[in-house]
C-alpha cells in the first residue's frame, strides 16, 4: 500500500471506529457486530505498526492500554474544582430553593436537579476536537493527570462528533464502576481468595491511580458528564447537557426522572420522593441529588463561598439500615486455606434483596462488634454490593443470651490448627494438602473456564473422585484411565470420553493459563498474565527472587512473597515437574498470542440447532469452542448467536427473533467467521 493510502485508510478507520464506539457505549445502538468491531480495530492496529508515522494521538486502538505511568504529574486547574454544601432533609433543599428566588428577587428561577452519581470527579480538556489531557479533583485547585488512564474508558470521547464545538473548552463529571463490572472483578478477586473491594466507589478510585493503563482497561470504568466550560454554548445547565450530548458525550438521560428542570416547590417534593423510592434500581451507585439554579446568569449572580457555590447543593441519601437476628455464625475454607466468618441472619429486606448472610470479614471484626448469638444486629449495604453488619442494639440483649461468639481456633473441615501470620487479616489452614475442602477447591479453580477450561468435568465429578481417592492434585487427573472412570455411578461410555478427550486437549492450554490454574495466593488472571509476559518460562520464575517479582508491573510485595513461597514448596515443584512430564507447556508459545487473537468469539454464547451440511453439531460445536465461544442449549436474553441449520424448531427460532438474537445460517456462519477458523486450524 502507497504511504499516501496507507494514512487516508488509517484516517478513515479511525473515524469509523470511533462513530461505532460511541454508538455502543454512549447511544446504546450498536450497528455492526462486536466481531466486525475488532476485525477493524485489528486492520488498524496491522496498519499503525506498519505505518507509525501515519498514527493518530487519539486513535481508537489507544483505548486497549498498555502505557506505564512511572508517576502522575500534577497540573493546576482553571477553574477550582469546588465541593457543594450537603443538605440531608428536604425541608433544607426547599430553603435553598426559597432563598434563591428571594435573593434573585425574581420568581422564574428554575432548578435543574440531576442524580449524585458516586464515583470520582474528573476534568476532561479538549482541543480541536480531540481529547487533550484528564485531570482528577484533587485537592480542588490542582489535581493529578490521568489522561492514559482515561483514554481506556470507552464511554469519554476520543474524537468529538459534529462541528460546532469550540476550539478549546473542558468538561466535567463522574467515574463510575458499574455494578455488573464491581460484581465481576470481586468474583475473579474471591475466586483467588484476594480480599474483596469494599465498593463500587473506592474501586474505581483506586483503579484510575493504577500505573499500568492495561489492567484499567480490563476494569471498564463508565462516565457520566455533565457540567461545561469555555465560550458560551447555552444559558442554562440543562440545555447545555443537551448540547454537550451532540458532540458525542455520555451525558445524563434528558428526562424528567434522571435531568429535570424543576419550577415549583410539588416539582422538587415530586423528584425527590422518586428517588428516594426507586434509587436502588440503578446499575451503578448514587448517594444523593444535586440541585443547581438553571440559568448560568443566575449563577453568575449568586457567586461562591471560599469552598462551594451559592447557586448549587447536595442532598444526600440516608444509609439504608435495617436489623436482624444473628442465627449463627459458620465458617468457609477457601482453596488457599483463608478461614471467613459469615453472619447467618433472619431474612430481611434490605436495598430491594433479601439478605440472610453478611460478611464479618475475620477474628478482628467480631472482636471489635462484641457479637452474641440472638443479638439484634445492624445490617447495611450503603454504597456497598455486599451486606455487613455495622452494629449491636445492646438494648435488646437479654440476660439469656450467654453464647458469645468466638473466632474457632481450628479448621471446621479438618480440624487442623489455624494460623495467622504477621501482617494479615485473616486465619489460615495450613493442612493445604490433605484439608478436603483446599484439596477440591484446587482441583475446582484448575479446570475452572478460566483456568484450563477443562470439557466433561465439573465440581460434582471432582467431589466424587476426591471420595474415591482418585485424585488430589491437578496432575493426578491425567492419570485417570477409561477403566477407572467407566465404573463410576453416573459415568456413561460418552461422558468418560468426553472427559478424556477434554484432558487432552486442555494440555495445549498457554502458559498464562496454566499459572493462574496452579491457584497461587493473590495471583489472578491479570498477575497470571504480567508473570507470563516477564518470565516467559515456568524455569525462568523459578529462579526469580522476591526482588526481581516485585520488579514486574503491578506484582507488589504481598504477592511477590507469595508466588515466591509457592515455588519453595517442594511439593509444588513436583507437581510442575509431572505436569511437564504430561506434556503442558510451562513457556509462552509463539502461537499463544496468535490463538488468542483469533478466538473471534470469546465471550459469546451461542446456540446451535437443526441439521448442517459442512460438519456435524458436535464438530460445529468444537469450531465454536476453538474460537472462544460457550455454546448453550437453549435461547435465552444471555444468548448472543443462532446458528440455524435445516429443520430447525419454529419456537425455538421464533424466541430468538423476539429477544433480538442475532441469527446465522450455516453458511452465513461459516463466511462471517472465516479467517478465524482458518487461521486457528492451519496449525
Amino acid at each position: 500500500m502507497k504511504a499516501s493510502s496507507a494514512k487516508q485508510k488509517i484516517e478513515q478507520l479511525a473515524q469509523e471506529l470511533h462513530l461505532h464506539n460511541h454508538k455502543y457505549y454512549v447511544l446504546n445502538a450498536p450497528e455492526i457486530s462486536d466481531k466486525q468491531f475488532d476485525l477493524l480495530l485489528k486492520e488498524l492496529e496491522v496498519l499503525e505498526k506498519e505505518y507509525p508515522e501515519y498514527a493518530l494521538e487519539n486513535s481508537p486502538t489507544k483505548r486497549v492500554g498498555g502505557d506505564i505511568t512511572e508517576k502522575f504529574k500534577t497540573i493546576a486547574h482553571k477553574t477550582p474544582m469546588l465541593s457543594l454544601s450537603n443538605s440531608y432533609s428536604f425541608e433544607e433543599i426547599d430553603a435553598f430553593y426559597k432563598r434563591a428566588i428571594k435573593i434573585l428577587g425574581r420568581e422564574d428561577i428554575s432548578l435543574c436537579g440531576e442524580l449524585k452519581y458516586d464515583g470520582v470527579a474528573i476534568s476532561v480538556h479538549y482541543k480541536n476536537g480531540s481529547l487533550n489531557y484528564a485531570v482528577t479533583r484533587g485537592d480542588g485547585t490542582k489535581g493529578e493527570d490521568v489522561t492514559l488512564n482515561v483514554r481506556t474508558i470507552k464511554s469519554i470521547p476520543l474524537v468529538l462528533q459534529g462541528k460546532d464545538y469550540p476550539d478549546e473548552f473542558e468538561v466535567r463529571g463522574e467515574i463510575f464502576l458499574p455494578h455488573s463490572e464491581f460484581d465481576r472483578i470481586n468474583k475473579e478477586r474471591a475466586n483467588n481468595e484476594e480480599q474483596l473491594y469494599a465498593n463500587p466507589r473506592n474501586t474505581a478510585s483506586g483503579t484510575l491511580k493504577l500505573l499500568d493503563s492495561t489492567v484499567v482497561a480490563h476494569r471498564n470504568l463508565d462516565c457520566f458528564l455533565y457540567s461545561y466550560y469555555g465560550p458560551s454554548i447555552a444559558d442554562n445547565q440543562f440545555t447545555c447537557i443537551q448540547k454537550l450530548k451532540t458532540w458525542g458525550f455520555k451525558t445524563p438521560p434528558v428526562t424528567d426522572k434522571f435531568l429535570s428542570q424543576i419550577e415549583t416547590p410539588e416539582q422538587l417534593a415530586q423528584f425527590v420522593a422518586y428517588w428516594q423510592k426507586n434509587r436502588t434500581s440503578l446499575p451503578f451507585d448514587t448517594d444523593g441529588l444535586v440541585f443547581k439554579v438553571n440559568q448560568f446568569s443566575y449563577q453568575e449572580e449568586l457567586g461562591y463561598t471560599a469552598k462551594s457555590p451559592r447557586w448549587a447543593i447536595a442532598y444526600k441519601f440516608e444509609t439504608e439500615r435495617v436489623s436482624s437476628i444473628l442465627k449463627e455464625v459458620t465458617y468457609q475454607v477457601g482453596r488457599t486455606g483463608a478461614i471467613t466468618p459469615v453472619a447467618n441472619l433472619e431474612p430481611v429486606l434490605l436495598g430491594g434483596t433479601t439478605v440472610k448472610r453478611a460478611s464479618l470479614h475475620n477474628q478482628d471484626q467480631i472482636e471489635k462488634l462484641d457479637l452474641f448469638i440472638g443479638d439484634e444486629v445492624y445490617v447495611e449495604k450503603g454504597g456497598e454490593i455486599i451486606p455487613k453488619i455495622v452494629g449491636v442494639n445492646l438494648d435488646s440483649r437479654t440476660a439469656e443470651q450467654q453464647l458469645k461468639v468466638i473466632f474457632i481456633s481450628h479448621c471446621p473441615d479438618c480440624n487442623t490448627e489455624l494460623v495467622r501470620t504477621e501482617g494479615e487479616a485473616q486465619h489460615y489452614c495450613p493442612n493445604a494438602e490433605e484439608c478436603p475442602t483446599q484439596v477440591k477447591g484446587r482441583l475446582e479453580h484448575f479446570i475452572s473456564k478460566k483456568a484450563l477450561n477443562i470439557e466433561g468435568i465439573g465440581p460434582e465429578t471432582i467431589d466424587e473422585l476426591f471420595k474415591l481417592e482418585l485424585v488430589k492434585n491437578p496432575a493426578d487427573l491425567y492419570t485417570l484411565s477409561y477403566d477407572q472412570l467407566i465404573n463410576i455411578e453416573r459415568f456413561a461410555e460418552k461422558s468418560v470420553q468426553n472427559l478424556l478427550d477434554g484432558l487432552e486437549k486442555s494440555k495445549q492450554t498457554e502458559f498464562a493459563k496454566v499459572l493462574y490454574g496452579l491457584g497461587i495466593r493473590y495471583v489472578g488472571e491479570t498477575v497470571a498474565k504480567k508473570l507470563a509476559k516477564s518470565a516467559k518460562s515456568i524455569d525462568q520464575i523459578l529462579s526469580y527472587s522476591i526482588d526481581d517479582l516485585v520488579a514486574i508491573p503491578e506484582i507488589g510485595g504481598r504477592i511477590a512473597e507469595s508466588v515466591y513461597s509457592y515455588f519453595q514448596n517442594p511439593l509444588n515443584i513436583k507437581l510442575i515437574e509431572r505436569l511437564s512430564a504430561i506434556g503442558f507447556k510451562l513457556f509462552v508459545a509463539e502461537n499463544d498470542s496468535v490463538r488468542q487473537e483469533n478466538k473471534l468469539l470469546i465471550g459469546k454464547s451461542l446456540v446451535i440447532s437443526g441439521t448442517f451440511t459442512k460438519v456435524s453439531r458436535d464438530d460445529l460445536k468444537k469450531v465454536i469452542e476453538a474460537l472462544g465461544g460457550n455454546v448453550k442449549s437453549g435461547v435465552s436474553k444471555n444468548v448472543d448467536i443462532l446458528v440455524a441449520g435445516e429443520n430447525m424448531g419454529p419456537s425455538k427460532l421464533e424466541k430468538a427473533k423476539a429477544l433480538e438474537v442475532t441469527i446465522l445460517s450455516e453458511d452465513e456462519f461459516f463466511t462471517e467467521f472465516k479467517m478465524g477458523i482458518d487461521n486457528y486450524f492451519k496449525e
